[in-house]
């Protein structure tokens, strides 16, 4: 069974299929944020600080740091991000940017090993990334695009995370710091998008033996009451294979189905955490009622 360690300096999370689904807290990111963005261009990181703490209360496992701001010093931005956050909660994060000086910037301040979000299959972006990951004992996303771009034959996905695999063992990067992301495109767009994506989970499981991850707030872009649909998909993607995903934690929806696809996984063990947070508290002198109707069913002693 692969397991994928991420951690801060002082708590590690272990991302596994025989381990609860792993929850990446998507909101610390400007891309389609307006006034984030420019909240954090101009210095401005009051949202970023209730944002991180509202996700790490709403259950997030791990946290996302993007800071991809059009005209911005996003390196510097970025660095400056993590840092906060570090000092605000001490679950794991993704540092996350397409920028690869971005990234460097954000794993040398970076306590703990990180989850480098992302390297596609381009020659040139794996020479860059995959040294940095090494560099700095990270894991690493690894995003089933190349220079031919997104293929809606799945078999053309896994190939190019096979080929990362691969080019990543000859950096000295196992195949347990590799998450791949197989790509989830809107639903509302592509009919076939998470077919596409539950037939490739699978085989990333048994055939390459490597976790998995995603945007799953992607599949439902564009159409109504998305936090269903969110929820719906993440729960037949545990099924078929899925171990992480980069979500909104604070969408209950999608929280709920994370939570009962564990247990139905065998993952949240006797059920205790959904127990816990599902089982209900009796109103006062409900208690008492029923202790009276057990007794009064039951045969008198002797």
């Amino acid at each position: 069974m692969t397991r994928t360690v991420i951690a801060s300096a002082t708590r590690e999370v272990v991302i596994g299929d025989d381990r609860p689904f792993v929850i990446i807290g998507e909101r610390i990111n400007p891309t389609g944020r307006k006034l984030l963005a420019e909240e954090m261009k101009a210095g401005d990181f009051s949202r970023v600080e209730r944002d991180t703490i509202a996700q790490v209360e709403a259950g997030a496992h791990m946290l996302d740091v993007n800071a991809g701001i059009p005209l911005a010093d996003e390196p510097a931005i970025l660095a400056r991000t993590i840092q906060l956050v570090q000092s605000l909660t001490d679950v794991p994060l993704s540092i996350d940017s397409s920028i690869v000086e971005a990234l460097e910037a954000g794993l040398a301040v970076y306590r703990g090993r990180a989850l480098v979000n992302s390297v596609t299959g381009e020659e040139e972006r794996l020479e860059r990334v995959l040294p940095l990951v090494k560099k700095y004992g990270a894991a690493v996303v690894a995003i089933s695009n190349d220079e031919t771009g997104i293929s809606e034959d799945p078999d053309v996905r896994f190939a190019v995370a096979k080929r990362i695999v691969e080019r990543a063992s000859d950096h000295g990067i196992p195949r347990e710091d590799i998450v791949v992301d197989p790509l989830l495109m809107p639903i509302g767009a592509l009919p076939t998008a998470g077919r596409q994506v539950f037939r490739i989970l699978g085989r990333l499981r048994d055939e390459l033996k490597v976790n998995s991850t995603c945007g799953a707030s992607n599949v439902s872009f564009g159409l109504p009451s998305r936090e269903l649909i969110n929820g719906t998909y993440l729960a037949m993607a545990m099924a078929s294979g899925l171990t992480s995903a980069i979500t909104n934690p604070l969408a209950e929806g999608v929280r709920h189905a994370v939570m009962a696809g564990d247990v139905l996984m065998g993952n949240d063990r006797d059920a205790g955490r959904w127990i816990r947070t599902f089982r209900s508290v009796p109103v006062d002198g409900e208690q008492g009622r029923r202790i009276n109707r057990r007794r009064a069913s039951q045969p008198p002693p002797g």
